[in-house]
């Protein structure tokens, strides 16, 4: 037997909705505003789960009838409170950032894929000519080096652009030693 309520459960809940979800979302929006850009920014893993509890705040005030509007705001005003007070932390203090952010690490130099790098990054060599396709480049040996950011973008850097000694000045992990050497070895892509 299908219970009727599960496809129609009255009027009420369909206004609660309409109503709690156009306040929670007009109430989102102007936190979004007063908080400022990097509230939702694509920075880092931390920032990302930010994200996604908002839209889990949001959806729960959409549906469920156990929380009030008012619980809502005040959840997602202590989500964006925590994403302030975090930023605020890690533009202060190097230990808390690196403990909440990844560093961006080099993962393919001088024609030569950094393996053991590449396992820990979890990334393939397939991926790595990808990113260096998407910049128009057909040659990897014509690239200096890839790097993953901390946010998990590949930044292709072109020819004679990089050094190790560069790279680590502006905050690239080098885990491996590295010699100017090309030893390009071709992925296969399909």
């Amino acid at each position: 037997m299908i219970d009727q309520k599960m496809f129609f459960d009255g009027w009420a809940p369909l206004l609660r909705t309409t109503i709690l979800g156009t306040l929670a979302y007009i109430a989102l929006i102007m936190m979004l505003r007063v908080s400022g850009k990097r509230t939702l920014s694509k920075m880092n893993a931390f920032d990302f789960v930010v994200t996604v509890a908002f839209g889990s705040t949001l959806a729960t005030v959409l549906i469920s009838r156990d929380v009030s509007l008012a619980q809502g705001v005040v959840a997602l005003a202590l989500l964006i409170v925590l994403q302030l007070v975090c930023t605020f932390l890690a533009t202060r203090s190097a230990s808390f950032q690196r403990l909440i952010k990844a560093q961006p690490t080099l993962i393919f130099f001088r024609g030569r894929y950094l393996d053991d790098v590449l396992r820990r990054q979890r990334v393939t060599q397939e991926e790595v000519v990808a990113a260096i396709r998407s910049k128009g480049i057909a040659d990897p040996e014509s690239v200096d080096a890839v790097v993953i950011e901390s946010e998990g973008t590949l930044t292709v850097i072109a020819d004679n652009a990089a050094s190790v000694g560069r790279l680590s000045d502006v905050g690239v992990e080098v885990d491996q030693p590295l010699t100017g050497k090309r030893d390009f070895r071709k992925a296969q892509c399909n």
